[in-house]
């Protein structure tokens, strides 16, 4: 059974900081080998940088978030572009469209948006992806740019949707919220949507699954969305981790690590 990859940890942030070095041990005795650790604002990125030298199995991406949009300024999308290229990252997010928060302008997310997509095609590199109530609006940017692959994480859109993501190379990651009992859209899509569409994901310190509502969520936990992600589909846990971490290795060009 090969390692899983936690595709969408934000394992950087504060509330960490009183105990990543156990997080962190935790997270590799419960079988997570990896973590793609996506930024979310120019002034994080830094720090973010440390982090992930500082412990094995850890993947930096660099970006704009929207929900930050408020932090973001036009030279930031300069500044990327020579992290790109100095840093080599795995991909370039985490950016995207946010509609449900209405102070966010949607214009002026939808700039800086476009502004990555073409530096993730410029640079050849994936794009991490966020889509809150905006996953069509995330299609037709995509399209407008081309050339694009990368993952909508903790998706949230219709079958329908992410069939249309797929056909244009992109993977949608699930995580803590497909536990939850009235997630139905998100079962179906687990059950239905080929293995080879998906990736397994966190989102650490959020989105935490209903066995640990309320608390901070963390890598360790991902297994947890494995066994439900199994369970829906009526499959094998060790087949669908291999296929998923098949799916993590190539889209975003890391070491296939095999269980110890």
């Amino acid at each position: 059974m090969a390692m899983l990859i936690d595709t969408h940890s934000h394992f950087d942030a504060g509330e960490f900081d009183a105990d990543r070095p156990a997080a962190y041990a935790r997270a590799r005795a419960a079988g997570v080998g990896q973590q793609v650790v996506p930024a979310v604002s120019y002034a994080g990125w830094p720090n973010l940088k440390a982090v992930v030298a500082r412990y094995a199995g850890l993947h930096a991406a660099y970006g704009l978030h929207p929900c930050y949009l408020a932090e973001h300024r036009p030279e930031h999308l300069a500044a990327l572009k020579q992290w790109i290229e100095r840093e080599r990252p795995v991909a370039v997010g985490e950016c995207g469209l946010d509609l449900y928060i209405e102070s966010l302008d949607p214009a002026l997310q939808e700039q800086f948006f476009l502004a990555q997509l073409r530096l993730a095609r410029d640079y050849e590199l994936p794009v991490i992806v966020h889509a809150r109530r905006a996953v069509d609006q995330v299609l037709k940017c995509i399209r407008r740019i081309g050339s694009l692959r990368g993952v909508v994480h903790s998706y949230a859109g219709s079958l329908d949707q992410a069939r249309r993501l797929r056909q244009l190379g992109f993977l949608v990651s699930l995580g803590g919220p497909l536990a939850y009992p009235r997630a139905e859209r998100l079962h179906r899509l687990a059950r239905e949507l080929p293995l080879d569409g998906l990736l397994l994901e966190t989102d650490a310190p959020d989105q935490p699954g209903p066995a640990h509502a309320g608390q901070r969520n963390e890598p360790a936990y991902l297994p947890e969305v494995l066994a439900e992600l199994a369970r829906l589909r009526g499959g094998d846990p060790a087949e669908i981790a291999t296929a998923t971490h098949a799916n993590a290795c190539r889209l975003f060009a890391l070491p296939a690590i095999p269980q110890p």
